[in-house]
């Protein structure tokens, strides 16, 4: 099945189900009496319109890591802070996020909001909520955003089976109506930035006391509200919330979020003119969508990038020779112009262009195909011996036609001629990564919670957090450096400094960054779809 947006996100958290009793969506559906209901399919008629996408997992803000949810809840949902299109931080819900020494935060809440049922959103809306997903046996797949803040642990044995200490995050504190005091565990200079994520969004009263009920019908304080219930493996329908106060309000009058289970179906779809909007064009007919679309084609720059990632618990693995003979080993223009239509990126950094801190060509020699340098490296390091394994999922065709590319040049290049694809399920891959269970290099990649170097950097390299088992302290003391300093430019020289130790051993290797390649219908305008967790400005965009 090929994916309609985004890349694979690092499985976080426990997993299982939020509790609660069904009843809410009764209560909720009341308070939208009056309103105007979305049409169908094609809404453009009525003022509103269609967007194709994947079936979300939850709509719990704090029970989903999904950007398939997260389209639905940037629209349902103002969190205390938002992303501009390039990616700086604005204040939504918050009226203000200050600190002195970036471990206590003083959160000020936007007096006069109310959440589409009409309860108002209070500081307490923000607490509850977050107590509700780190307490550890909700068992909340956002769980572990919320690892900064002080009384986590508590909340969250390392034994499963142990009772919790505490179901409220010691760190938060209600000071009172409008004001929220935060500490976290260590000093952390990008908290304004953690708090865009989906899973910081206030929830009502209403919605914690039936979570279940929640799920179908979300109550939120952002510019849309639910229109009915959240109909499963078909569509969710949104429209304009009239009693929104804050800075996103609609220029049109509703969005139908219509499920595909492939991105092909979605893109017939868009070429009939049956959905507006499709963020992510299968590359097979991207040459086309170029040709029929026009300037209703939507390329955009994206900070989803791949990753090969070397299992170092296996000794095989062991010399950053080997690894780094693999990395020149690696065509990555020729797979681009082969596999993408030579739209993506080829990596020069571990960090994506649109990144602040990416340098240009930061990698070096090292992420540059030199067969001949591959080959002297591949020496130095003793080689391989044993079957070379080649780990990826079935989630998009793309991933077996590159890995078969690679394959060759590992044959040709460096004389490994014993290797297997090992092609696993979309929904076992992540989890045989957790267990480290796989015997060769993988395929990894990452979407960005927040667009900054550090969620990159500290969620895929450091200890603790990486799948690799690697472990460097140096590595490590760079990454708590950036994080503790008040001076972004200083945190920058940090993060780069950390950066240029995980390049010069090669843990894991950058392959390419994605492109973006959306499409619009004739009916709609002002179609903007960012490189961050917000996707389509759906409140920007005007129907004809």
């Amino acid at each position: 099945m090929t994916s309609l947006r985004g890349a694979s996100r690092k499985v976080r958290g426990r997993t299982g189900a939020g509790r609660g009793t069904a009843g809410l969506a009764a209560v909720v559906l009341a308070a939208s009496l009056g309103l105007a209901a979305c049409g169908g399919g094609d809404g453009s008629s009525d003022g509103t319109f269609t967007v194709g996408h994947s079936e979300p997992d939850h709509l719990v803000p704090g029970n989903t890591t999904s950007s398939y949810s997260f389209d639905v809840l940037s629209g349902l949902f103002d969190n205390l802070v938002g992303l501009t299109r390039d990616g700086k931080t604005v204040n939504l819900a918050a009226e203000s996020v200050t600190t002195k020494d970036q471990k206590v935060w003083t959160v000020k809440v936007r007096p006069g909001q109310r959440f589409h049922n009409g309860e108002p959103v209070t500081a307490g809306s923000f607490a509850d909520a977050w107590n509700t997903a780190a307490y550890g046996p909700n068992a909340f797949s956002a769980n572990d955003y919320f690892s900064h803040f002080q009384g986590y642990a508590e909340m969250n044995p390392e034994d499963e089976d142990a009772k919790p200490k505490a179901d409220k995050l010691s760190g938060v504190e209600v000071v009172d109506e409008a004001t929220l005091k935060v500490t976290l565990t260590d000093a952390f200079n990008q908290f304004p930035q953690l708090l865009t994520y989906p899973a910081f969004a206030p929830m009502p009263k209403a919605g914690l006391k039936d979570v279940k009920g929640f799920d179908e019908h979300p109550i939120g304080n952002g510019p849309y509200m639910m229109s009915g219930n959240w109909e499963r493996n078909k569509q969710i329908k949104l429209v304009p919330f009239p009693g929104y106060t804050g800075s996103r309000k609609p220029k049109n009058k509703g969005v139908i979020w219509k499920s595909y289970s492939g991105a092909d179906t979605a893109y017939t779809d868009l070429r009939a003119g049956r959905i507006d909007v499709l963020q992510t064009i299968p590359s097979a007919k991207v040459s086309e969508a170029k040709r029929l679309l026009g300037d209703r084609f939507l390329p955009r720059k994206m900070g989803t990038i791949d990753y090969l990632g070397f299992p170092l618990f296996d000794k095989r693995f062991a010399s950053p020779d080997l690894r780094k003979a693999i990395s020149m080993s690696i065509d990555r223009q020729g797979i681009n112009k082969a596999v993408y239509n030579g739209d993506f990126f080829p990596a020069d950094s571990l960090l994506p262009a649109i990144i602040e801190g990416h340098r240009p060509n930061a990698c070096g020699e090292l992420c540059t195909y030199d067969p001949a340098k591959a080959k002297e490296l591949y020496a130095k390091s003793g080689g391989f011996k044993g079957t070379l394994e080649l780990y990826f999922s079935n989630a998009q065709p793309t991933y077996y036609q590159w890995m078969q590319i690679v394959a060759n040049s590992l044959r040709q290049n460096l004389g490994i001629q014993d290797i297997q694809f090992r092609q696993v399920p979309a929904s076992d891959y992540f989890g045989m990564l957790n267990k480290r269970t796989e015997k060769g290099p993988y395929r990894q990649n990452w979407e960005a919670d927040y667009p900054t170097a550090q969620n990159y950097l500290e969620n895929l390299w450091s200890t603790g957090s990486n799948r690799m088992g690697w472990k460097s302290p140096e590595f490590d003391g760079l990454i708590a450096k950036a994080n503790r300093s008040a001076d972004p430019q200083e945190a920058l020289r940090f993060y780069n400094q950390a950066e240029d130790v995980a390049i010069r051993e090669m843990p894991m290797i950058p392959l390419w960054t994605w492109a973006g390649q959306g499409g619009r219908s004739k009916k709609v305008g002002n179609v903007t779809i960012t490189a961050y967790a917000t996707g389509l400005l759906a409140n920007e965009v005007t129907v004809k």
